[in-house]
């Protein structure tokens, strides 16, 4: 192949490819097939539309569920459909309670395919999220109602309809019902002048479903920046982050913008808390619009992610002076978990 194709001509990722291809270790790492992926979707732009040419023709055909993704009229619905680490991760976090003395709150976020279930099409399936919450109040930990909270509001836009994850009224209905179990006062909508952000976010769900003709979402940042200090670990090492990294905005990856996105560690300090103490958050992505509102109650909130910091949390809430824990996985993301067994460490 090298001597098929001219050297000017060869593509720096095509050559690094055939560089690789006789080479074991690119195998086994799997950086071999991360290059290939990679390869086709730099040689093919237009791969998106031709996704949303062949979606549109099984969609004239009658079928209402692209790749996991139900079309509900003009939103998009994420199915669950693994549920392998369901009750171990229940075990896990009954072990973290039993290992700390701090109170453990627990949140799980039922998703848009229970809270708007009448939404889907007719006799689809749905994994009974509600039943799964019943069963995770019995690990010990404080409860959050969220559920309770999403149901109360559900006629509104509490999720994105192109992204599986809650908008940022929705995080801040979320972030009330931990302010409500600590026995704090709920934070006032009215307090807030939201910041039309991106009126053309297509989120996960666009991509992968293949549904390209819906219209965008909007998205809203709602908390003030000033008195806030971001501080990110995204290397090992402290640098200044950002509560809302727009320079995402301009990308594929919007959501990103929250906080800057998936990293091992981020801390938000707030000089002029209004209640104080502080608060390590045990995350997922739903947590990054989630934090900046319940840094308005807290002088120090700690985002954890235990899928690139891992570490055992009842140690690290011990050695940053937690006065409490809070665990806040959508319950779609906590019962597929991996690293939810630091928990238990």
């Amino acid at each position: 192949l090298m001597y098929a194709i001219p050297r000017r001509d060869v593509n720096p990722l095509a050559h690094k490819l055939i560089k690789h291809f006789g080479s074991l270790s690119g195998v086994l790492d799997g950086s071999y097939m991360e290059d290939v992926e990679s390869y086709v979707q730099d040689q093919f732009p237009l791969r998106d539309g031709w996704m949303g040419l062949k979606t549109r023709y099984e969609y004239l055909l009658g079928h209402r569920e692209f790749n996991n993704v139900y079309l509900c009229g003009d939103t998009l619905i994420s199915h669950i459909t693994d549920t392998s680490r369901a009750q171990q991760n229940l075990d896990y976090l009954r072990r973290l309670v039993e290992k700390t003395d701090l109170p453990v709150y627990l949140g799980l976020i039922p998703t848009a395919e229970e809270v708007w279930r009448d939404k889907l099409p007719q006799g689809a399936p749905a994994f009974d999220q509600l039943a799964y919450l019943e069963e995770a109040k019995d690990t010990g930990a404080l409860w959050v109602d969220i559920a309770g909270a999403f149901q109360a509001h559900a006629g509104e836009d509490i999720f994105y309809r192109t992204d599986h994850h809650w908008t940022s009224l929705g995080a801040f209905y979320g972030a009330n019902a931990l302010l409500e179990a600590l026995g704090r006062d709920p934070l006032k909508a009215e307090d807030f002048t939201p910041e039309t952000a991106s009126t053309d976010f297509n989120g996960t769900l666009y991509s992968q479903s293949g549904i390209h003709w819906l219209t965008p979402d909007t998205m809203e940042f709602w908390v003030e920046e000033d008195g806030l200090t971001v501080t990110s670990w995204r290397t090992g090492a402290p640098e200044p982050g950002m509560l809302y990294d727009r320079s995402y905005l301009t990308q594929k990856d919007k959501y990103s913008s929250f906080l800057g996105g998936n990293q091992p560690l981020c801390v938000i300090r707030n000089e002029n808390a209004r209640d104080g103490g502080k608060l390590l958050l045990i995350r997922d992505s739903y947590s990054d619009a989630l934090a900046p509102f319940l840094a308005q109650s807290f002088a120090e909130v700690h985002l954890l992610d235990l899928r690139y910091y891992r570490t055992s949390v009842a140690q690290y809430a011990e050695d940053m002076g937690a006065d409490a824990i809070f665990v806040c996985y959508s319950v779609e993301n906590f019962i597929k978990d991996a690293d939810a067994v630091f928990l238990a460490q």
